[in-house]
């Protein structure tokens, strides 16, 4: 039974920050209650992980006293899995994974770009020079910071 318990609450605390990080994904369809689903989990991680973390330490010291290498090692990848997502359910992996800024855009000229003809572009025009900034690639970076005309601009979408 200590066994099952301390399985379950490895899961649940796994859960609780792979599930979001597996609905919030880019460039893909999310269902308003996905969405819903992982911010409720993405809202309660913190407290989820605390509770887990503390249950499955109580129940690590009785699974490995006289317990053979396997359970030992079997718990302990267990602990680091509880860990791990203590630790990630406090970090905005969101933004640090998917949503960083362009620093240093590089640029092709109009003709020489391949893009479908559906295909929407952000536009910026300064005077006489203009640039583009693809949606699909906004969508990833959310920000790009950039110069038209010496001017600097921070481009966003």
């Amino acid at each position: 039974m200590k066994r099952l318990l301390f399985a379950l609450l490895v899961v649940a605390s796994f859960a609780v920050v792979f599930i979001p990080a597996w609905v919030i994904r880019p460039f893909r369809f999310q269902s308003p209650e996905a969405l819903t689903l992982a911010l409720a989990l993405r809202t309660w991680a913190p407290v989820v992980t605390v509770v887990a973390g503390l249950a499955t330490l109580i129940l690590a010291v009785g699974l490995v006293r006289g317990a053979g290498w396997r359970q030992k090692t079997l718990v302990t990848l267990g602990m680091l899995m509880v860990i791990a997502s203590a630790a990630l359910a406090r970090f905005n992996y969101f933004e640090r994974v998917f949503f960083q800024p362009v620093s240093t855009p590089q640029f092709e000229s109009a003709s020489q770009v391949k893009l479908d003809p559906d295909e929407m572009v952000l536009a910026v025009r300064s005077g006489a020079q203009a640039r583009a900034y693809p949606i699909r690639a906004m969508a990833y970076h959310h920000l790009v910071n950039d110069t038209l005309g010496g001017v600097p601009l921070v481009a966003t979408y």
